[in-house]
């Protein structure tokens, strides 16, 4: 490849076939509900096969037995050549590179992946988030591209345009004015049919919305990848979000939304087919999921604004760190070829392996246009078995389900969130987006272990409360005695 740090098209290319002698891997591969169930037998990986010389042995693993089964491998020593779509996490890497499981990628990148180099030279974050305490770099991540806000977002607030439009409403602006249109909603029967239908705000769990509302108090200034912990702007340390007033007057609003049934009742319960099913009714006057289009066939939602709180803060939390999974790629111990491997995975995060990837093949799975825009073609859009996008899609491809090591971006990304309507509702949030997104921190092997402990029990304190606090098994009263007991938890810590 040359030496220059853009490497030209040529150079990308000259590198296939990647081995002269045909080279054999074995592949474990987390295999998402949405995904192709056998990429032994799909065309993405049977082509670049053709293309690289290495035949990839997939093994395949279904999302449910996922961190079980990959825990159960990692532990037993008897390891494949590589973990991709694994969703490693930082102690993961952290534990079994120090053990000598995974193999460190510095120089390997360094000297045999020039588009994933970069990528770390042009975005040093990146860099920062895959190095573990140790100095090494042990995975290949999920990148979500920057210039694509639609993606890092994910998921939007969708407000039912018809509805709004019926009661005569202007987009609401302020958490004031949301309730006022969610009671409005449970107040009218906006779609004549004599029932009382009408769900005000349907979410599945109240995570979302929490990390949605946040930042009309003035919380969650650097994202969601870490939940409890944002920056506070007075003492510019760490400040732990649960305990603080604010957190405190944002769940007696999301309080009162339930006791007056503005909220569906089974939040905490629904299941995800239950959810979607009920959406696809047109009953929700506002949602958050990444599209009303694809996902319930709705096509009268609109994006919600950025929502100003009672003390006039408007920071839209609920985003991602662009460095979406640290560990969707790592190379074992056990692999005979690891420059060959570190090459056959390099390929994906160039534009050109990018676009295979995503789009798969010109003139069957998808056409170029004048402009130098890709579409997919019939075949995928008006597939005949009646199949839904993602379905035939995933006949050739692999991306459905998402956590692939791969970039994700505006130019080859045509899934839910590159939508007019999903750029439309990106574009009203994207000037009130915090600063900074911190992405996953990355602690020594001893912080880990002590972090998985205290975290464990924190979080599974936090949501018990959370939810009483909500549904009104517990006053308001018990503040001070909720708080307290964090530093029982060993929250100091």
């Amino acid at each position: 490849s040359s030496s220059s740090s853009q490497p030209s098209e040529a150079a990308e290319q000259a590198q296939f076939p990647i081995s002269k002698e045909p080279i054999k891997l074995n592949i474990f591969a987390g295999q998402t509900a949405t995904t192709n169930p056998n990429w032994n037998d799909v065309k993405l990986f049977n082509e670049y096969e053709k293309m690289t010389n290495i035949d990839i042995e997939w093994q395949m693993v279904p999302w449910a037995a996922l961190t079980e089964k990959r825990n159960l491998t990692l532990a037993s020593g008897d390891y494949p050549d590589a973990f991709h779509t694994a969703r490693l996490t930082s102690q993961d890497l952290t534990m079994y590179g120090a053990q000598g499981v995974f193999v460190p990628l510095n120089d390997l990148i360094e000297q045999h992946a020039p588009n994933f180099k970069k990528l770390l030279d042009q975005y040093p974050d990146v860099r920062k988030g895959l190095t573990m305490p140790d100095g090494n770099i042990y995975s290949f991540p999920t990148f979500y591209d920057p210039e694509f806000p639609s993606v890092v977002i994910g998921a939007k607030m969708w407000l039912k345009k018809t509805w709004l439009d019926q009661l005569g409403l202007a987009e609401p602006q302020t958490t004031e004015e949301f309730y006022n249109y969610l009671k409005a909603v449970k107040n009218t029967d906006l779609n004549g049919n004599g029932q009382a239908d009408e769900i005000p705000y349907a979410g599945r769990g109240v995570g979302p919305l929490i990390d949605y509302l946040k930042g009309a108090w003035g919380l969650g200034n650097r994202g969601t990848t870490n939940p409890f912990i944002d920056l506070d702007p007075d003492t510019g340390k760490v400040r732990f979000m649960p305990t603080q007033p604010e957190f405190k007057e944002m769940l007696e609003y999301i309080h009162k939304l339930y006791s007056e049934k503005l909220l569906n009742q089974d939040i905490f319960t629904v299941s995800s087919s239950e959810y979607y099913a009920q959406g696809s009714t047109g009953v929700f006057g506002s949602s958050l999921v990444t599209s009303m289009s694809t996902t319930m066939d709705q096509n009268d939602y609109i994006g919600s604004p950025v929502l100003a709180g009672p003390h006039g803060d408007r920071i839209h939390s609920y985003t991602k760190s662009p460095l979406v999974h640290v560990g969707s790629f790592a190379i074992t111990s056990k692999n005979p070829y690891p420059v060959e491997t570190v090459k056959w995975i390099d390929y994906f995060y160039g534009d050109e392996g990018i676009k295979m990837f995503f789009m798969g093949f010109e003139g069957d799975t998808y056409e170029e246009k004048a402009d130098g825009s890709v579409a997919y073609t019939d075949k995928i859009l008006k597939d005949p078995d009646g199949s839904t996008f993602e379905q035939a899609v995933a006949k050739y491809l692999t991306w459905p389900g998402g956590s692939y090591p791969s970039i994700v971006s505006s130019k080859y990304f045509q899934g839910a969130e590159s939508l007019p309507e999903s750029i439309e509702a990106t574009d009203k949030v994207v000037p009130y987006l915090p600063e900074e997104v911190w992405p996953v921190f990355n602690l020594t092997a001893e912080e880990s272990e002590q972090m998985a402990t205290l975290l464990g029990d924190i979080k599974a304190y936090e949501e018990e409360m959370e939810a009483k606090f909500i549904m009104g098994s517990l006053p308001f009263t018990e503040w001070d005695s909720y708080v307290e007991r964090y530093n029982k938890i060993g929250l100091e810590k």
